[in-house]
C-alpha cells in the first residue's frame, strides 16, 4: 500500500505544486488503484508516474470545490482513450454526478466503460468487501466537504512451516489444508487442526484523507489509531484566526488532532503557495513540536505505508 501525492498545493497551481489528488495504490492488496480528489491537470501528473489509468477503479471526492475536481472530465475521457474499459465508481457528495454528466455531454465525450456513482448524503459505511472497509462523515468547509477514512482487513496468520514439520506431517497437498484451517487426517491415522499451524493474524493498515475543513468533532473518531494521516495544511502556525475565517486549518491545529488521535504519522498538503522552500520548512518544523512524525508532502512524492509492529500500537487521547 503505497500513497502518492498528484498535486500538493491549495487553491491554483503554483509553479511547484498541482491542485489537488492523490492517488491511494493497492496494487498489492486488489491490482487497484484509487483516487481521492481530481483536481485540474490530475491526467497530466498521472504521466509522470507508473500509475495506469486503467486500474483506477474509484474515485472518491471529498467536496466539489473546482481544485478538486476540475480535472475529473479529461480524466475520465483519457482514461477511456486509453484501453479502459472496466467499470469505475465514483463517491463524492450530491451534485458530482451533474457535474460529470453535463462536462462529458457537452464536450460530445463517449466513455468505453460504465461509471456507478454513489452519492454521499448519509455519514458512515459506503464500501465494505474482504479486503477493506471505506467510511466517511463530514467536515466544517465553507461547503459539504469529507473525510474517508480507509480499513484494510487483516490479513490471515501465516503456516507455521516449523511447527509443521516439528509434528512430522509429510509435505504435500495437506499443508494448503493446513493453511486454510482445516482439520486433515494422515494416512497413518493421526489428526491435526489447521488452526494449531497458523501464525497470528496480521492486522490491517488504515489510512485516514481528510479534504478541506476547519477543526470539527467529527475529525477525531475518523483519524483515531490510523496508520497515516493526510490533513491540509493551507495556514501556518500564526494564522489561527485566518484559517477559522476561511474554513481551512493550520498545520499546528493538524499537528494537535494527530497527536490525539494517535496516529502513525501525518502527511500536510494543500499548501499555500505563499510557502516556498523555507516557508515549507517552517510548517513542517512547527508542527513537528507538537507532532513529531509529521512531514509536508510535494508533488509526485510516494510514501509507503508499512504494517505496524505489534509493539507500536497508537493510542488515541479522549481530551
Amino acid at each position: 500500500m503505497e500513497i502518492q501525492f498528484l498535486g500538493t498545493g491549495a487553491g491554483s497551481p503554483s509553479k511547484v505544486r498541482n491542485v489537488s489528488s492523490l492517488a491511494l495504490k493497492l496494487l498489492d492488496e486488489r491490482n487497484e488503484v484509487w483516487l481521492f480528489d481530481v483536481g485540474e491537470g490530475t491526467q497530466h501528473q498521472i504521466l509522470q508516474t507508473t500509475i495506469k489509468p486503467r486500474k483506477i477503479a474509484k474515485v472518491f471526492i471529498t467536496h466539489l470545490h473546482g481544485d478538486h475536481i476540475f480535472g475529473l472530465p479529461g480524466f475520465l475521457a483519457s482514461r477511456a482513450n486509453q484501453g479502459g474499459t472496466e467499470p469505475l465508481t465514483i463517491y463524492g457528495p450530491p451534485g458530482i454526478e451533474d457535474f460529470v454528466k453535463t462536462s462529458l455531454k457537452v464536450s460530445q465525450s463517449h466513455l468505453s466503460y460504465a461509471i456507478k456513482f454513489v452519492l454521499l448524503r448519509h455519514p458512515g459505511v459506503i464500501f465494505d468487501d474482504q479486503t477493506f472497509k471505506v467510511s466517511f462523515d463530514r467536515l466544517d468547509h465553507r461547503i459539504t466537504s469529507f473525510g474517508f477514512r480507509v480499513e484494510e482487513k487483516p490479513h490471515p496468520g501465516e503456516l507455521l512451516i516449523d511447527k509443521v514439520r516439528a509434528a512430522k506431517i509429510p509435505a504435500g497437498p495437506v499443508y494448503a489444508s493446513l493453511k486454510a484451517g482445516k482439520t486433515v487426517t494422515l494416512p497413518d491415522g493421526r489428526t491435526f487442526d489447521g488452526h494449531d499451524f497458523i501464525g497470528s493474524a496480521q492486522p490491517g493498515r488504515t489510512v485516514a484523507i481528510f479534504g478541506d475543513t476547519r477543526m470539527c468533532r467529527r475529525a477525531l473518531p475518523l483519524a483515531a489509531g490510523a496508520d497515516v494521516l493526510v490533513h491540509e495544511s493551507t495556514f501556518g502556525p500564526d494564522e489561527s484566526q485566518l484559517a477559522k475565517q476561511y474554513y481551512h486549518s493550520t498545520n499546528l491545529q493538524a499537528a494537535e488532532l494527530a497527536k490525539r488521535a494517535g496516529v502513525g504519522r501525518l502527511l500536510l498538503n494543500h499548501i499555500s503557495a505563499r510557502y516556498l522552500g523555507p516557508g515549507v520548512a517552517m510548517l513542517e518544523k512547527s508542527a513537528r513540536h507538537i507532532f513529531p512524525q509529521t512531514h509536508v508532502v510535494r508533488d509526485l512524492e510516494e510514501i509507503n505505508i508499512p504494517f505496524a509492529s505489534p509493539q507500536l500500537q497508537p493510542t488515541v487521547s479522549a481530551k
